[in-house]
């Protein structure tokens, strides 16, 4: 059973989809569509724009899902998914890949995602640190004592985890972390808590588009975040979605669910190679292979 998953933010990079563009006919035409879609030329930012331009989370995440959607598109016939999956943002593509969503509807949802979590950053600020080589219960633990929001955000891989919260009970939560035998508990360059309770805002704006918006049965179940398990109920799809934004992101769980379900093989479908990565943490004999153009 071949399962294809979708990055989320991070993995963006200066060209982005410019290669994909020139390539693919079907991935020009999708790309142009969104350039409409949107009123601006995000194609212009993702393929000329710096590091720091494209790291501004109103085009970040636009950029990364319509990078990813295109790609899937480019694939043609040989897109066949048994399963699919996509880390936080890496949703919204899984579920136009497996037809949950209409492409159109989905890039305005992600747009309407990345300007509600944007000004919920500007509200609170607050950050993201990796915690590495520490057990889950020990970082959860720490972050249950620890004084203001902090919380368990991303379950990336064993042995990273990363937590979300307000800067100053980030700083004491890694101080704490650390002296319990983290190897590293390092700071990252991110807005603000995503998947932690300062989303919240940004969920309820986010609840309403959603709620407004149409959801199909799927060609195939998608691994969603909030529950690490397959789902193919519109209507459940729909209710794990607006939670996502202040729940954790269960991937470590998600990945050992595939598996155990019959995963044979991992397609990573968008920029990068991240959760090629992640996926080797937890299977060494998985196939593993990033997204090709049929055309």
């Amino acid at each position: 059973m071949k399962a294809y998953v979708f990055p989320g933010q991070g993995s963006q990079f200066p060209g982005m989809g410019k290669d994909l563009y020139e390539s693919s006919s079907v991935a020009k035409e999708l790309m142009e569509s969104a350039n409409s879609i949107l009123g601006f030329r995000l194609t212009d930012v993702m393929f000329n724009g710096t590091e720091d331009e494209l790291k501004q989370t109103n085009i970040t995440q636009p950029a990364i899902f319509l990078h990813s959607v295109a790609m899937a598109k480019a694939m043609g016939d040989s897109f066949q998914p048994s399963m699919v999956a996509g880390h936080s943002l890496g949703e919204f593509s899984a579920l136009v890949a497996n037809g949950t969503l209409e492409f159109a509807d989905a890039l305005k949802l992600v747009y309407a995602r990345a300007m509600a979590m944007q000004k919920a950053c500007e509200a609170n600020p607050s950050t993201m640190a990796a915690i590495l080589n520490l057990e889950d219960d020990v970082v959860e633990k720490v972050c249950a004592e620890t004084e203001g929001v902090v919380v368990a955000a991303n379950y990336n891989c064993p042995g990273q985890l990363v937590i979300s919260g307000e800067n100053e009970a980030i700083d004491k939560a890694c101080e704490a972390l650390l002296a319990a035998g983290a190897k590293r508990a390092l700071k990252l360059p991110v807005g603000g808590a995503f998947h932690s309770p300062l989303m919240e805002p940004a969920r309820v704006e986010l609840e309403a588009a959603i709620a407004a918006t149409p959801f199909h049965t799927p060609i195939c179940p998608v691994y969603q975040n909030v529950t690490a398990s397959a789902v193919s109920d519109p209507e459940e799809i729909k209710k794990n979605l607006i939670v996502q934004l202040t729940a954790p992101v269960r991937w470590t769980q998600t990945m050992n669910a595939m598996i155990a379900d019959g995963c044979s093989e991992v397609v990573e479908v968008g920029p990068g190679k991240v959760l090629q990565g992640l996926f080797r943490k937890v299977s060494r004999d998985l196939p593993l292979s990033s997204g090709a153009i049929s055309e």
